[in-house]
């Protein structure tokens, strides 16, 4: 899958993400560390990523409707230290049908994932 980790993710995660198949981009490999997040949305619609982030700023499901993006995972951890971060995110993306995310907008929490698809999207 290809990926952008917003600037509050650990850059670590990338090299995790990217250890195990996956295209991880940081928003600090990519110099848009402190744009706007209207910036950091557009570099990854126009790169087709899926946006893992934990700004709330992108939680609005009616914004970020499920089908007209390529897909965002909005991280609620309490409290999101460096360690719970990579050890959730990583353990997704080991043991989930991720893949199946690409489209949707999806929120975790330490012990819920929820998946929000666009009308006639599958996933399992």
């Amino acid at each position: 899958m290809r990926i952008k980790l917003d600037e509050n993710l650990p850059v670590r995660l990338a090299i995790l993400l990217n250890n195990i198949g996956h295209d991880a981009h940081t928003v600090h490999q990519e110099s848009l560390a402190g744009h706007t997040d209207s910036d950091i949305w557009e570099a990854a619609q126009q790169e087709s990523r899926f946006l893992i982030t934990q700004d709330m700023d992108f939680s609005d499901s009616r914004r970020f409707a499920p089908g007209t993006h390529h897909g965002m995972l909005l991280v609620r951890l309490h409290p999101p230290n460096r360690r719970s971060l990579i050890e959730r995110v990583v353990g997704l993306f080991e043991s989930e049908d991720t893949a199946s995310w690409i489209g949707s907008f999806v929120v975790v929490t330490e012990r819920k994932i929820r998946i929000l698809r666009a009308k006639g999207q599958q996933g399992s």
